[in-house]
């Protein structure tokens, strides 16, 4: 049997907001069975709700940010949502009090900690899938990505990036996203950037707040951050843990295997809202006696 999942108590947090550069306060709270990963704006009067979906997803550039009915933003959602993914929290309340979630190291990481911090705990609910059974693809020029029946949750995603240091990494990797190897494997990848695209971003009040402790950045040939890369292969690792906060605005659990080749936020929601245009690809399940073992495998030990 698989329940949903929410936190056993409230937890705070501040960070800077990547494009805005101003600081954040951030706050998870627990939520009521069914209640669906909801975000709400606190600056703003009447207080502004986003729930994650895949509809709500109107500006893909350099982040996933969602656009309510009122046409109010909350922009970098997708770290914070990979995070939630990874652990297998079904019902949060996210409460901010900026236009976006703070960006903090340019990882999963510090969002694992902080949900792991108020301490993920079972509900009474049953968890409810989104299982693919048809493959659904989208393409736009020599980009694509496709959703497929598996019994699990896999991620199999290529980049390709001409330049000599991503060149030099392994630029694919398929790997089954569970609890343990989304931690391992994925959650510390960082965010990244050129140098040369920097003064653009910032004449076009982009990336303000971005810098080298919270992204890895590249010049023409090399790494400039002192530490250099935490993965051999952050960079598609950094793609994969997109993908894995992006294909949450679902509002529930895939299972599906993601294939893609030089997919980013944009194409991550357009294949979800084909998904969901196309109801003979899909069908929600749940596990009351049943439970595949990559599912098992993808849930934390709760405390």
């Amino acid at each position: 049997m698989i329940k949903q999942r929410t936190i056993k108590s409230s937890v705070t947090t501040t960070g800077i907001g990547l494009h805005k550069g101003e600081k954040v306060t951030l706050t998870l709270r627990p939520a009521a069975d069914n209640t669906g990963i909801v975000f709400m704006r606190t600056d703003l009067s009447p207080v502004a709700e986003f729930i994650a979906s895949p509809e709500l997803v109107g500006d893909t550039q350099m982040c996933t940010c969602l656009i309510n009915d009122q046409n109010q933003r909350l922009s970098t959602t997708e770290h914070l949502m990979a995070a939630i993914a990874s652990l297998s929290i079904d019902n949060l309340i996210v409460e901010v009090d900026s236009s976006e979630i703070p960006i903090m190291d340019g990882s999963s990481l510090p969002f694992i900690f902080l949900l792991q911090e108020a301490e993920v705990v079972e509900q009474t609910a049953l968890r409810r899938y989104i299982k693919i059974t048809k493959p659904v693809r989208v393409e736009i020029g020599d980009k694509w990505a496709e959703l497929r029946p598996y019994n699990g949750f896999k991620i199999d995603f290529k980049i390709e990036f001409d330049h000599p240091i991503i060149s030099k990494s392994a630029q694919r990797i398929s790997v089954d996203i569970t609890a343990e190897s989304f931690l391992k494997e994925i959650s510390r990848a960082r965010t990244f950037g050129f140098m040369r695209d920097i003064e653009y971003l910032r004449n076009n009040n982009l990336a303000l707040g971005g810098n080298m402790d919270n992204a890895i950045v590249l010049d023409e040939y090399r790494v400039l951050n002192p530490d250099g890369l935490r993965y051999e292969d952050e960079f598609v690792k950094h793609k994969i843990l997109d993908a894995v906060g992006d294909l949450y605005m679902a509002g529930k659990p895939l299972l599906a295997e993601f294939v893609a080749f030089k997919s980013g936020h944009d194409l991550n929601n357009k294949v979800l809202v084909e998904l969901m245009n196309n109801k003979d690809c899909w069908e929600y399940v749940t596990f009351e006696n049943e439970t595949p073992e990559l599912v098992i495998d993808s849930l934390p030990q709760l405390a």
